[in-house]
């Protein structure tokens, strides 16, 4: 057994069926032989964005897998790694290595030395007798602790040497978690019950810890609100009445209404870290925090309880230490739910001209408005791209429940949702994978639509044409008047149908609905689906960096 024979072996062995890639690597025919389906991508940033959209989907179990040539297959990957680091997103890269002769010698690019900053773990196969250890070592990373990229270089010349007979007898890594110190849990929770208006601040860690259910039956035990991160949107049912909405580069208004006058945030499943895709806290709150990685505590805020832990088993000892205090919980007499409801009913009064206009070129708010109209979010998953279709996108979409939406940006390269939803749909195949990006980032990637309708991942990818770059931005504004292209008239409609996916151009609003009923139903024959809507160059947003 070849040693990309002996990978492809422990890989179906741990649940993996399918393998985004790009050519030439000998894993690729491994994989294929190991009966693991090769997803051909156009260019590497997109495979690994369709590995991390499947990778959250999954929650890691199993992982989204990416596999390249070495030189620059591996260079072109960097930032589309670099983006699923930021967000903490289990996956496995395989990428191929130079022969060991020329391992180290300038200026051959080195994977293991390159891809150190953002990957949770990187090593080499350094020889054939290390296979099953090496990648016992790299699941096992990436099943436990904190998520993140995971990376096995294969050189080319250990790729086909013989492995050792061991691997047969390669069992599956099983994973571990704790739970947090009673003594932190039972002050933070003096603490929550004591606060006159607390807030619940979810992250991304609820649901790669299924925590979901308990995060909602805390919540309602203690009538808190519940707002979310950007990569923590879903992990909590919105139209839940205690649900704030997610909070971000924009934020719904009754997250800002809410934060501003908490007095004590409880952060669960959260790095808290600030940057341009976070909501900033304001001063004056008590913090509570519950990680499951220590480097977490007191990095942007200072945290007067700490509690370091699994989200689930952190949650569970919470509910237990509330129900200690109060038996069943607060009254749920419903005074929170209609404060809720009064501060979300306040802010979209302020919206509506906005989501139900008939204006032309329409506003990309009707084309969200509308497709939450049309589209069951519970029967969804839905992604966003970068700059406007995020901004506008997040604080109005309500997602349903757990990885109904997929939210990303701290290292935001422009195109990531494409990938995204073609790894969301391979990862959960009954559900509609909507990709909502704009005419700049279809210029980036946007010949990956081939690879959904050639490969039969029957996505709907939404482009909101507004013909100008960066329109979000005021110091872009030279970029816009070079960019702008109204007059010129690209068609990416006509781009899909030539690729070989249904598609449709629109330019009305009264036809937003019916064109999304149509294209849905394209999908559930198995069509890679796009529509292209005509847009203003729309720059208002909700709440855009509220707090500083």
């Amino acid at each position: 057994m070849k040693v990309v024979d002996a990978i492809a072996e422990i890989l179906k062995k741990e649940g993996v069926d399918y393998l985004p890639c790009y050519p030439t690597t000998p894993i690729i025919e491994a994989a294929a032989g190991a009966k693991i389906r090769p997803i051909v991508c156009r260019q590497e940033r997109v495979g690994v964005g369709i590995a991390d959209g499947f990778s959250r989907v999954t929650n890691g179990r199993p992982p989204g897998v990416f596999a390249m040539q070495y030189g620059p297959g591996a260079e072109n990957a960097f930032s589309g790694v670099a983006t699923a680091y930021s967000d903490s997103v289990p996956m496995l890269l395989l990428p191929a290595g130079h022969p060991g002769v020329r391992i180290g010698v300038p200026p051959h690019f080195d994977s293991v030395r390159a891809y150190e900053p953002v990957t949770k773990t990187v090593e080499r196969i350094n020889t054939s007798e290390r296979v099953s250890e090496i990648m016992r070592r790299a699941f096992s990373n990436l099943k436990m602790g904190r998520p993140g990229p995971v990376m096995v270089e294969i050189p080319s010349d250990i790729a086909l040497d013989e492995a050792d007979e061991a691997v047969s007898k390669y069992q599956p890594v099983r994973a571990t978690c704790s739970a947090a110190s009673p003594r932190d849990v039972d002050a933070a929770a003096r603490a929550l019950l004591a606060a006159r208006s607390p807030v619940i601040y979810a992250g991304q860690g609820v649901m790669y810890a299924g925590a979901c259910e308990e995060l909602k039956q805390l919540a309602e035990l203690v009538q808190a609100p519940v707002t979310t991160t950007l990569v923590g949107k879903s992990a909590f049912p919105e139209d839940h009445p205690l649900a704030l909405g997610t909070g971000g580069a924009t934020s719904a208004g009754p997250v800002v209404t809410f934060l501003k006058d908490a007095d004590l945030v409880f952060g669960v499943g959260t790095s808290f870290t600030r940057h341009g895709m976070t909501i900033t806290i304001p001063p004056g709150k008590v913090m509570v925090q519950a990680t499951n990685d220590p480097r977490d505590i007191n990095k942007d805020y200072t945290i007067d309880h700490p509690i370091i832990g699994d989200a689930r088993l952190v949650l569970l000892q919470f509910i237990e230490a509330v129900k200690d205090r109060l038996g069943k919980g607060r009254p749920a007499d419903g005074e929170r739910a209609a404060q809720v409801k009064a501060a979300r009913d306040a802010w979209l009064a302020e919206w509506m001209p906005k989501l139900t206009s008939d204006e032309t070129p329409m506003t990309p708010y009707r084309v969200i408005w509308d497709l939450m109209k049309t589209v069951d979010p519970s029967e969804a998953i839905v992604t966003h791209d970068s700059g406007s279709p995020r901004d506008q996108m997040i604080p109005f979409y309500r997602a349903a429940g757990p990885r109904t939406y997929l939210g990303w940006g701290k290292s935001h390269g422009l195109g990531t949702g494409l990938g995204l939803a073609m790894g969301a749909k391979l990862a959960d195949p009954d559900k509609l994978c909507i990709n909502w990006m704009g005419d700049a980032a279809f210029g980036m990637v946007g010949l990956d639509f081939e690879t959904a309708a050639r490969a039969g991942v029957p996505i709907l990818t939404i482009v909101s044409n507004n013909s100008t770059m960066a329109a979000e931005t005021n110091q872009m504004r030279v970029s816009h008047d070079l960019y702008n292209t109204r007059d010129i008239g690209g068609n990416y409609a006509d781009m899909a149908r030539a690729m070989g996916g249904y598609s449709e151009r629109v330019e009305k609003p009264s036809e937003i609905g019916p064109a999304i009923k149509r294209a849905k139903e394209a999908t559930e024959e198995g069509r890679a689906a796009l529509l292209e809507f005509i847009t203003c160059s729309e720059t208002a947003a909700s709440h855009r960096r509220a707090f500083g």
